[in-house]
C-alpha cells in the first residue's frame, strides 16, 4: 500500500514532468580525436560522449547519424535526387557517378557504453544501437567509439575539393548522436535536408600536416603549438612538414564544423561589443577587397541583430570559405567566397542570423524548417534593409523589404504545388514546395503576424520569443503563445489556417456607393478567399488626403493599436461581406485600397483597389 507521503511525492513528480514538458533537454558532451590522412582523404576517429538523460523516460536504444554515408551510389540521397522531379542542381546525378575513392563513408569499429560493448547495426546514414543496459532518467553514461571515415568529393555541404578549390569542408563529418525529446528519438536518414541536435560542450583535436590552416567552431586552445602568429588583424602561421594537432573547444553548441586548406588567409577583427570575428578564406585578386571590407557590414549587422532579435550569446563567430553555397553551424558558417560584395554580405548576414533561430532557439528543423529558414530569411531582409539605410549597402531602402517575397509566395500558392507547412522537410513532393514553404512562406508568416499585431507588439514578440525559448527547442505553438501573451489576442486560428492548410487569402473592394443619405458613402468589401484575416484599409480622398482604418477579425478577440488608424467594428469570419460607412460632406472618396504595403499574402492584388466611381466625378 502507498502511504500518503509517498503518494504526494509521486503526484509531484508526475506534475513536474508535465510542467517541465519541452524545457528538459538532453546533454551530450563530445571529446573527439581526429587523425587525417590527406593522401587517401580518410581519417581515424576516436569519440567519447558524456550523455545525460534529462528526460523522464528510460532509454533502451540510441541512434547515431552517419552523414557521410549519403555520398555513395544507391544511397537514399542519391535515389531521392535521381527520382524527384526537380532535384537540387548541386546534387543531380553526381552521387551516382562517384568512384570508390570519391565516396563518403563512416564505419564504426567499436562502441561501448560505460565500458560495456554495445550491439549496433549500420543502416545507411543511421547507426542503430541496442544499449547493453538501459539509461535511466537523470543518469549520465559514457559512449566511446572508434571509427574510420572517408571524406567524399564535395557535393552537398560537406566534402573535399569544392568548386572554389577549398580542400576540406568538414561539416556533418562525425558520428553524431541523435536527438531525443518529448516525441522520442529522431533518427532521420540524411537525404539532404535539415538537422536537429543536442546541446553540449565539444573538445575537438585534429591532427593533419603542418602546412594546413584550420578555421572552425569555437576557440583554438593551442595557437602557439600550431604556429599561429597574431599580428594585428592579420593572423599568420608557421608552416612545417611535421603534423600538427589543432585543439578546439566550444561550449553549449549542438554541432561542430571546420574547414582546412593550405592557402587560407586569416583575418581577425572585433565588433563594437567585443565579439571576435574571424574571416578565413582563400585570397584571390577577385575576392580580396570584398573579404577585407566585409567586417564593417558585419559589425553594423550585429549591432542591429542584437537590438532587434536578442543578444548573441557566444564570444566569437567565424566566416569560412568552403562548402557549396552557405550553410550555418554554431559560431561558424561555411560560405563560397567568389561573390560580388552585395552577395557576400547577404549570405554572411543570412548564415549568422541562423545563430538566433537554429543554433540558439534550435527548433526541430526537420519537422519545422520554416521556423528556422523562414525566420532567418525574414531577419536577413530586415538587416540588409538597415545596412542600405545607413549607407553600407547599395540599393533602395524599402518600407516593406519582403513585399516582393510575399508576391512570390502568392504566385506559387496559385500554382497548385504548395504543400502545408506541417510537411516534414524530407517529405515534400518537390524541392520547389520545400523551398517556397520553408524560406518564403516562413517569411510571410512573420510579416502577416506583424500586420495582425501591429509593429510595436510584434517587435516585443521577437525579443520575448528569443529570451523565453533560447536553448529549449521551441515548437510553432510555443512561438504563437508568446505572441498571444504579448498581444492579449487569441491567435490559434492563424496557425490553423496558415501553417496547417494551404488555404489562400483574397479580400476585395467591391464597390463604393451612396449611403442612406447624400452625406454618406458606403464602401463594400468582400472576402473571396478561404482564410480570414483582419484588414487594413486606406481611403484616399479627392483632395489627396488619406485616412486609414483597421477592421479586426472577430476570432482575435482584440484589435491592434495604431495612432494613425481608426478601429472599426469586427468582421465576423463567416460573413462574406463588410460595409464601411463614411461621412463625405467635406471630402469625396477618390479610391479605396486594402493593404497597400503588401504585408498580407492576398492572391489577387487587382481587386484590392477600387478606383474613383463615375458618380463621384
Amino acid at each position: 500500500m502507498i502511504n500518503r507521503q509517498t503518494l504526494f511525492i509521486l503526484i509531484g513528480l508526475i506534475s513536474s514532468n508535465f510542467l517541465i514538458g519541452q524545457y528538459w533537454q538532453q546533454s551530450a558532451n563530445y571529446t573527439m580525436d581526429i587523425d587525417m590522412d590527406i593522401t587517401t582523404h580518410q581519417y581515424a576517429g576516436k569519440q567519447t560522449i558524456e550523455y545525460t538523460n534529462h528526460s523522464p523516460d528510460t532509454l533502451h536504444k540510441a541512434y547515431y547519424h552517419l552523414y557521410f554515408n549519403a555520398f555513395q551510389p544507391g544511397s537514399l540521397m542519391d535515389v531521392r535526387s535521381l527520382t524527384i522531379s526537380d532535384p537540387d542542381k548541386r546534387v543531380g546525378d553526381r552521387i551516382s557517378k562517384l568512384l570508390p575513392e570519391e565516396y563518403g563513408w563512416q564505419k564504426v569499429n567499436s562502441l561501448t557504453v560505460n565500458g560495456v560493448p554495445a550491439t549496433y547495426t549500420h543502416d545507411g546514414t543511421i547507426l542503430d544501437v541496442k544499449l547493453p543496459k538501459a539509461i535511466n532518467p537523470g543518469e549520465t553514461v559514457e559512449f566511446v567509439m572508434d571509427y574510420q571515415a572517408q571524406i567524399p568529393l564535395q557535393i552537398r555541404r560537406s566534402g573535399r575539393d569544392n568548386k572554389e578549390g577549398i580542400e576540406y569542408s568538414m561539416t556533418q563529418w562525425y558520428p553524431k548522436l541523435s536527438q531525443y525529446d518529448q516525441d522520442g528519438w529522431h533518427p532521420n536518414p540524411y537525404v539532404g535536408r535539415e538537422y536537429y541536435g543536442i546541446w553540449g560542450d565539444f573538445t575537438v583535436n585534429i591532427t593533419l600536416p603542418g602546412d594546413y590552416i584550420i578555421g572552425g567552431t569555437g576557440k583554438l586552445l593551442n595557437p602557439e603549438e600550431v604556429g599561429q602568429i597574431v599580428n594585428g588583424e592579420s593572423i599568420g602561421y608557421t608552416k612545417t612538414k611535421a603534423d600538427k594537432t589543432w585543439k578546439f573547444k566550444a561550449k553549449n553548441v549542438h554541432d561542430y564544423a571546420w574547414a582546412a586548406d593550405t592557402g587560407y588567409t586569416h583575418l581577425r577583427k572585433y565588433t563594437d561589443d567585443g565579439t571576435q570575428v574571424d574571416y578565413v578564406y582563400q585570397k584571390s585578386e577577385t575576392n580580396a577587397e570584398n573579404w577585407e571590407n566585409l567586417h564593417a557590414c558585419m559589425d553594423a549587422a550585429l549591432q542591429y541583430m542584437n537590438k532587434r532579435y536578442g543578444k548573441y550569446p557566444y564570444p566569437r563567430y567565424a566566416f569560412i570559405q568552403g562548402g557549396d553555397g552557405g550553410m550555418e553551424y554554431p559560431m561558424a558558417t561555411l560560405i563560397t567566397g567568389e561573390r560580388t560584395f552585395e552577395s557576400l554580405v547577404g549570405v554572411s548576414i543570412h548564415e549568422w542570423m541562423h545563430s538566433w533561430y537554429q543554433m540558439i532557439l534550435a527548433s526541430d528543423e526537420a519537422q519545422y524548417p520554416w521556423m528556422d529558414e523562414g525566420f532567418t530569411s525574414f531577419a536577413t531582409s530586415e538587416v540588409k534593409n538597415h545596412l542600405k539605410d545607413i549607407g553600407l549597402l547599395k540599393g533602395e531602402v524599402q518600407v516593406n523589404p519582403i513585399a516582393n517575397t510575399t508576391i512570390q509566395f502568392t504566385e506559387f500558392a496559385l500554382s497548385g504545388l504548395e504543400e502545408p507547412l506541417t510537411t516534414h522537410a524530407d517529405h515534400y513532393t518537390t524541392n520547389a514546395a520545400y523551398g517556397v514553404g520553408s524560406y518564403v512562406k516562413g517569411q510571410v508568416y512573420l510579416k502577416q503576424l506583424e500586420y495582425i499585431l501591429g509593429e510595436q507588439v510584434f517587435d516585443r514578440v521577437l525579443k520575448r520569443y528569443f529570451n523565453d525559448w533560447k536553448f529549449k527547442h521551441p515548437t510553432p505553438s510555443d512561438f504563437l503563445r508568446v505572441a498571444e501573451k504579448e498581444s492579449g489576442f487569441i491567435l490559434d486560428w492563424y496557425n490553423d489556417y496558415f501553417i496547417n492548410t494551404t488555404k489562400t487569402i483574397d479580400y476585395a473592394v467591391t464597390g463604393i456607393s451612396k449611403g442612406d443619405t447624400r452625406k454618406e458613402s458606403l464602401i463594400t468589401l468582400s472576402n473571396q478567399g478561404q482564410m480570414p484575416m483582419p484588414i487594413d484599409v486606406m481611403v484616399t480622398y479627392k483632395d489627396d488626403s488619406v485616412q486609414w482604418f483597421t477592421i479586426p477579425l472577430d476570432l482575435m478577440r482584440g484589435e491592434k493599436v495604431h495612432s494613425l488608424m481608426t478601429v472599426l467594428p469586427d468582421w465576423n469570419w463567416t460573413n462574406p461581406t463588410y460595409e464601411i460607412t463614411l461621412p463625405t460632406k467635406s471630402r469625396k472618396i477618390k479610391s479605396v485600397q486594402i493593404d497597400p504595403t503588401i504585408r498580407m499574402a492576398d492572391i489577387n492584388l487587382q481587386n484590392n483597389t477600387y478606383p474613383l466611381m463615375k458618380a463621384d466625378k
